[in-house]
């Protein structure tokens, strides 16, 4: 993969997006059907790209982002999810190895829990009401970027000659 600028800039336009639906979702709470389709319909060129095999490696992370999905879609149904929420990690399992999704989900759940616990904070002080929406978008974008940043610094590097 090193030096392959195709592959620099898929993470370069996934980082993109994941700023996007930050951002979409602090504005709106709601993270758009495109933009999570966009960052599915880009793995496979992702996959093209960095030369996965089918067998094992895209097989697996095709597995991952349908067990997330049931599994989210679940959280989804007893209101602790949002649907933006779930289609976004879905999307996001299709890009990452298997620990690298899991090492996602760690990050995301600690930096959730921290702007759960501000933005409620915030939220009471200001209302005095316990019903705070929480973008949890920003989580898992932040959560993402972290994951992708060594191949973000890769690229950066070989495109600086850094």
């Amino acid at each position: 993969m090193q030096g392959n600028f195709i592959v620099y800039g898929l993470v370069g336009a996934l980082a993109i997006a994941l700023l996007v639906a930050a951002f979409t979702d602090i504005r709106r709470r709601q993270i758009d059907n495109w933009l999570t389709a966009a960052i599915a319909l880009g793995a496979p060129a992702y996959w093209w790209a960095a030369g996965l095999p089918l067998w094992p490696d895209v097989a697996t992370m095709v597995g991952v982002a349908l067990l997330a999905f049931v599994v989210l879609a679940g959280l989804f149904a007893l209101k602790l999810m949002g649907g933006g929420d779930v289609k976004l990690l879905s999307a996001l399992a299709l890009w990452l190895a298997p620990m690298s999704f899991v090492k996602l989900l760690v990050i995301m759940s600690l930096i959730g829990g921290v702007l759960t616990i501000l933005m409620a904070m915030w939220h009471f002080m200001m209302t005095r009401r316990r019903d705070a929406k929480i973008p949890y978008g920003v989580a898992i974008a932040a959560a993402g970027l972290i994951t992708l940043a060594p191949v973000l610094e890769a690229g950066w590097r070989s495109m600086t000659g850094a």
